[in-house]
């Protein structure tokens, strides 16, 4: 462990320069005591780490002196770098090590490269949750994806021929912001003269790397922008609260598909009654008729008759 520790300490100086004493302790996540401890040993073992005394002193390294990972390609290192900037600070037990793993993954990059991975990692979002909450769907093919990707991280403008619904494909020449995997599909966050648009990649029948550059914001905070734009979405999606009993082996499959519960309570001997909230009537339908005979719609009338009349017509089918 105190090896690990010695190393991120080595790069930490190596990276940013200059540090104290208190700024190392905060980054090491031990006391300022241990870090005096460690710069003992690292010079003990030849490390020309050296003190600067005064109000802005602190710890560096010789001028020239640089330690380095193998192993790494430069997209390996993004990726991990784009993987731990999203991921939660609050993992228990991870957040030291994950820090520790980034400090190495940027020291270990030429310095040419360090600023544009740290910038290239800004412009792409995976998340647990989709657009909206809708009944999982598979994981996008996106053939193309490679090609959004690199024009993503270039800053330039894209030009792709787009299948909105159920029209027919059309050209559209937009400016790239960010790219976001969502439960599994990816999406493309752009502007179109000015205008916010969001592309699902698996849609696009053709993609042109552009040689102009995009217009995107200095310093825009993709997350924040996602959930802008997902929340503008699900808004045009009309909510509807019903009552459902259902078994409780089967409450998994309906909760992972709706949008949320707001109660829950024990009806009966294997039975579980559920306030819970869909994406409107058709999504509601879908769901409740997928689970047969283990579940109910106690309200609102017309879920039920709708239930009812769908179930009708199948029997009336099979005789």
């Amino acid at each position: 462990m105190r090896a690990d520790r010695l190393l991120s300490l080595v790069l930490l100086l190596q990276h940013r320069g200059r540090m104290s004493a208190t700024e190392l302790a905060r980054e090491l996540e031990v006391s300022p005591r241990t870090v005096l401890r460690d710069i003992e040993a690292l010079s003990t073992a030849g490390v020309p780490v050296y003190a600067e005394r005064g109000r802005h002193g602190g710890f560096a390294l010789l001028p020239g002196y640089t330690t380095d990972l193998t192993g790494l390609t430069s997209e390996e290192a993004l990726a991990l770098v784009v993987a731990g900037s999203r991921a939660k600070a609050s993992a228990p037990g991870m957040a030291p090590a994950l820090a520790s793993a980034m400090r190495k993954v940027v020291a270990a990059l030429p310095e040419r490269h360090r600023d544009s991975t740290t910038e290239a990692a800004g412009r792409i979002l995976v998340r647990p949750d989709g657009m909206i909450q809708r009944p999982a769907e598979a994981p996008d093919e996106c053939a193309l994806l490679g090609v959004v990707r690199r024009a993503v991280f270039a800053g330039r403008r894209l030009r792709i021929r787009y299948a909105a619904g159920d029209g027919e494909p059309g050209w559209r020449t937009v400016d790239p912001v960010g790219l976001v995997s969502a439960r599994g599909q990816w999406y493309l966050l752009a502007t179109r003269d000015g205008a916010d648009r969001t592309y699902r990649v698996s849609r696009m029948r053709e993609v042109e790397e552009l040689a102009e550059p995009a217009d995107r914001p200095p310093g825009l905070d993709l997350e924040r922008v996602w959930e802008e734009r997902r929340a503008r979405f699900s808004a045009g999606f009309p909510d509807l609260t019903a009552v459902v009993r259902v078994r409780d082996t089967a409450r998994a499959r309906l909760v992972a598909r709706a949008r949320q519960v707001h109660t829950e309570r024990p009806d009966g001997p294997g039975w579980l009654r559920l306030e819970i909230d869909f994406g409107g009537l058709d999504h509601a339908l879908a769901l409740i008729w997928a689970l047969g005979p283990d579940a109910e719609v106690v309200g609102p009338q017309p879920l039920r008759a709708a239930v009812a009349e769908r179930a009708a017509a199948t029997a009336a089918r099979y005789g």
